[in-house]
């Protein structure tokens, strides 16, 4: 597995080692060795999967504090474009968020640590997403940020297209009215 510096503390892109042949591929998605050596700390506790149509866009959600997680983010089918905003206050890139383009022919994964908001678009016809948490979702510490907050200004790359977007996310906060303990 090759371990890819983002610029934000303990934000990684993952490129696991593909094994391709006249049969397909085989990779390794997880192993947990492999993150203790790349100095990672991350024990997935729960396994998520979804699947959505072009021009969605899910998010930013992340849960408070005890509750926080960690993900670890891969795109089984399709691709999408997958956004990690940074909610830690002592963090030099507190504020800010990276963008990345995952998809199922690139087999990266995007690795966000606690202390930061997640969401995605949908750019494919359609997009099986899986995701492993260090910690089991608990509705009590769910929160969310607005997915068009003028102060992060994130293009989610649907261009013309409508987004569809869930009631939920619409009511998200500004990310300067929105929770935060980190």
């Amino acid at each position: 597995m090759r371990v890819i510096e983002t610029g934000f503390q303990g934000l990684f892109i993952l490129q696991p080692k593909v094994y391709i042949d006249a049969r397909g591929y085989f990779f390794e998605s997880y192993r947990h060795e492999d993150m203790v050596n790349a100095g990672i700390d991350f024990t997935p506790v729960q396994d998520n999967e979804s699947r959505s149509v072009k021009g969605v866009i899910r998010g930013l959600h992340y849960q408070l504090n005890p509750s926080a997680q960690a993900k670890l983010i891969r795109v089984v089918v399709g691709e999408i474009y997958d956004v990690a905003v940074d909610l830690r206050k002592s963090s030099q890139t507190f504020k800010k968020w990276y963008g990345i383009n995952l998809n199922s022919e690139n087999k990266m994964q995007f690795f966000i640590p606690k202390g930061f908001a997640h969401g995605f678009s949908v750019l494919s016809d359609i997009a099986v997403i899986q995701y492993k948490c260090d910690n089991l979702y608990n509705p009590q510490f769910e929160r969310g940020i607005s997915l068009n907050d003028p102060d992060l200004i994130i293009d989610w790359k649907v261009g013309d297209l409508k987004p569809i977007i869930s009631d939920r996310d619409l009511r998200n906060p500004l990310l300067k009215d929105a929770e935060n303990n980190f």
